[in-house]
């Protein structure tokens, strides 16, 4: 894959974290991509932190932002990706760090017909207010400094950080759902229109991305492994308000059994001629 890689990040009022996710990636050893920030209507100090890496950086920031109207991640998601340019999508969350080897490694791991989820390693919540406040560059750590932030008890794992070469295990699973989250997500445009994106129908916290992969794997899409290979480091932050979560899950369950189900019923399409007029 050699052309132009578009970096969802969704953000929604944490500037601190969002400064943090976007400093990693202008660290990429690949400089050929985008970020587009999907704003969950942030305020102005995130709006304010956003435009001074737009004018200031050398990769290409763009910020699309909607009003505050409760949980739309799958929303603003949709809206980031009808602005971008890319023809491969790499969603990720703005409270995650990337090592200088992310965007280079999902560039290998990107083959057609395919979806890559990556995995994560979770900060706890002291260290994650240690790294804010004393703006530790994390992407900038050797694996010996993380090994004595796991052997401490401040990140859950060390394993995912491990590298394993690109081999066909990584396919082995080519129809599991299951943990393949928009906090590190890749997939093709073309695969990303063709289901309509996230599905809005999913109000509030849960299940949206995981209703993505299931339509994508529907439409034929294969999963290929990312672990141990493209990890991102996970601030900690308080679960977002979840009284969705058995609606929505229910609602996953059917899908997943109706195999017929492929596009997204209020998805992407509705922006892609209008988010740039």
């Amino acid at each position: 894959m050699n052309g132009l890689i578009s970096v969802i990040v969704t953000t929604y009022n944490w500037p601190e974290a969002l400064s943090t996710c976007l400093l990693a990636l202008m660290a990429q050893q690949d400089r050929r991509f985008e970020i587009i920030v999907a704003d969950d209507g942030s305020g102005t100090a995130t709006q304010e932190l956003i435009k001074d890496f737009i004018e200031t950086c050398e990769i290409p920031v763009r910020h699309v932002w909607h009003e505050d109207k409760g949980f739309r991640a799958g929303t603003i998601r949709n809206k980031a990706v009808a602005d971008s340019r890319g023809d491969y999508l790499l969603f990720m969350d703005g409270d995650c760090v990337a090592l200088p080897d992310f965007i280079s490694h999902h560039r290998q791991l990107a083959e057609t017909g395919y979806f890559v989820p990556g995995n994560r390693v979770l900060l706890n919540e002291a260290y994650t207010s240690l790294v804010l406040g004393q703006k530790i560059p994390l992407h900038e750590q050797s694996l010996g400094f993380f090994l004595r932030q796991w052997l401490r008890g401040r990140i859950n794992r060390l394993l995912p950080l491990l590298y394993l070469p690109l081999y066909g295990w990584r396919s082995w699973q080519p129809q599991n759902w299951q943990k393949a989250m928009t906090c590190n997500l890749a997939v093709w445009k073309d695969d990303f229109l063709a289901t309509n994106g996230f599905d809005e129908v999913f109000e509030g916290w849960g299940y949206e991305d995981s209703d993505l992969v299931i339509r994508l794997i529907h439409y034929g899409v294969k999963r290929k492994e990312g672990r141990f290979a493209v990890p991102v480091l996970h601030l900690w932050h308080r679960h977002n308000d979840r009284s969705q979560h058995d609606e929505n899950y229910q609602r996953l369950l059917q899908r997943v059994a109706d195999t017929t189900m492929i596009r997204a019923e209020l998805g992407v399409d509705q922006y892609m001629e209008t988010i740039r007029s």
